[in-house]
């Protein structure tokens, strides 16, 4: 009995400490640092609406955008933040371009002071970046890649990565970019033959980014990219669902229908992209290689093989997955929106779309697109410009403060997430004067719209988007081969009715027609 309580004590007394450090973690995620927070926050000023306890503000937010998006748009205009964004029109009426409003327990800092952006996007990058929250409501889809990481994980990734995104590799990319748009094209040209005027030219260009990004990325294996790219619009769609509601510790492990579908497309992704990794790595030894490829799949698997990293950072399999999830995800999703929405707007716009049509046929003369005629397309650049500043693909842009930092005249405690409301800022009358909801490319003639500090579609600062001219490069190659080709309008049957499911989205789908120019 004696050697049997001995034996039992140190489990006891293992179980006893492990339950009070979960308990005191708990009641510290879900009281203690969400008091501190809003105690400090309100001694500077800062307040919101109320939050319910648990949940905040999240049905009160489901609520705004319920009622705002419940009916559909009644003409063609850009003046789109109280539809998408209405939490934060009506809060900031309330209490200022700055407030607090929690969603769960996390509290969020709404900034809108461009001054104060700028200076936490490129001052405090390493001291800021994903939350908990987002780091979850990303697992499935993308897990831990580049865009989820933090610190010096971020940092190293950023690092192996970059290379693929400068100089004569970046360029090297064109040659595929042409190619497929020719196959896009000559789609086109024979459905218009057959007698098809309407086509849905979202779903052109989201076939066609993701046959460039697989190509890109995976080389010969495009094929089961667009598998890939096929689950992973699915995977979208659910992990947006979930954003919507309260994220509780150990929520994901229910075996809930819900979370069996997300399980289980995550599980084909990761078996297609290991099928994929394993036939490079076996051509590799067959080949008696040391190299396993030079796109940027190959250029993973080299350094996960090198191990040249070091420092502690470790590329595993399932980091490479990730990467690979997540650039497929940013290289043909936000381009392909990009691509929809300057079509919606040039299509609209017949004056503009004529106009960039004489710049691209003087610039080209008959030649075959290439890197090098994409800096003379002044007009395009400037048409690209404005599409995303009034559709930019992500409406707000969160950082998290890792550390107590001094943000101008606010002290931002360690825990409180600073969400920047892009979309409100590039609508902004106040930064963009009164026509800030109108189509007008020319705004972007001359460089005082101040890139980095109020126009951020890619963010700004040493985390901004790495994939930022892989992304121009493609929309302006295939809108100008495009806009080669074909004259375009706007249909009758297009009804304009932007949603947000993770990123700006037609709800209907954009529908324009095609008329073939003359050669």
């Amino acid at each position: 009995m004696t050697m049997a309580m001995v034996m039992l004590t140190p489990l006891l007394v293992m179980f006893l400490s492990l339950f009070i450090k979960v308990a005191y973690d708990t009641l510290s995620c879900y009281w203690i640092t969400p008091r501190r927070i809003k105690k400090i926050m309100e001694r500077q000023g800062v307040r919101g609406p109320k939050p319910r306890p648990l949940i905040g503000n999240i049905l009160d937010m489901a609520s705004f955008v319920s009622q705002s998006t419940s009916k559909d748009m009644n003409s063609i205009h850009h003046d789109i933040v109280d539809r998408l964004l209405p939490h934060y029109v009506a809060w900031s009426k309330l209490y200022g371009k700055r407030f607090i409003y929690w969603n769960g327990i996390e509290p969020r800092m709404c900034l809108m002071e461009t001054e104060l952006i700028k200076e936490l996007l490129t001052k405090y990058s390493t001291l800021s970046g994903k939350s908990w929250l987002q780091q979850q409501g990303a697992k499935h889809f993308i897990g831990r890649g580049l865009l989820m990481a933090n610190g010096g994980d971020w940092y190293h990734q950023r690092h192996i990565v970059a290379p693929a995104f400068m100089g004569d590799k970046l360029k090297s990319y064109a040659v595929h970019m042409v190619e497929c748009t020719k196959h896009m094209l000559q789609s086109l040209a024979n459905a218009v033959e057959s007698g098809q005027t309407e086509f849905e030219i979202g779903d052109y260009m989201a076939n066609l980014t993701a046959d460039i990004i697989s190509r890109t990325e995976f080389g010969t294996s495009y094929e089961k990219g667009k598998q890939i790219f096929d689950l992973l619009t699915l995977l979208q769609n659910l992990c947006a669902q979930a954003s919507r509601h309260l994220c509780l510790p150990g929520s994901r492990f229910f075996p809930s229908k819900y979370n069996k579908k997300i399980k289980s497309l995550k599980m084909e992704v990761e078996r297609l992209l290991m099928e994929i990794i394993q036939s490079r790595k076996d051509f590799s030894e067959i080949g008696r290689s040391s190299s396993c490829g030079n796109d940027l799949l190959g250029m993973l698997l080299n350094e996960m093989q090198n191990k040249k990293s070091g420092n502690g950072f470790s590329l595993n399999l399932q980091l490479i997955m990730d990467e690979c999830k997540t650039f497929f995800f940013a290289g043909h999703e936000t381009t392909a929106l990009l691509l929809t929405w300057t079509c919606m707007l040039l299509a609209s716009n017949p004056i503009w779309q004529d106009r960039v049509r004489a710049e691209v046929k003087q610039v080209f003369n008959g030649e075959t697109p290439s890197a090098e005629h994409l800096s003379k397309l002044t007009l395009l650049n400037m048409v690209i410009n404005e599409s995303l500043r009034l559709y930019p693909p992500a409406t707000v842009l969160p950082r998290m403060a890792f550390e107590d930092i001094k943000l101008g005249d606010l002290l931002i405690p360690k825990g409180l997430s600073i969400w920047i409301p892009v979309l409100a800022i590039h609508h902004s009358k106040e930064l963009w004067g009164q026509n800030a909801n109108e189509f007008n490319p020319d705004r972007f003639a001359t460089k005082t719209f101040a890139p980095g500090r109020h126009f951020i579609p890619f963010a700004a600062g040493p985390r901004n988007c790495i994939g930022q001219s892989f992304a121009m490069m493609e929309a302006k190659l295939i809108l100008s081969m495009l806009i080669s080709n074909f004259r375009f309008t706007i249909s009758e049957n297009y009804r304009h009715a932007p949603v947000i499911v993770l990123t700006i989205k037609p709800k209907y789908g954009v529908q324009i027609k095609l008329k073939p120019l003359e050669p």
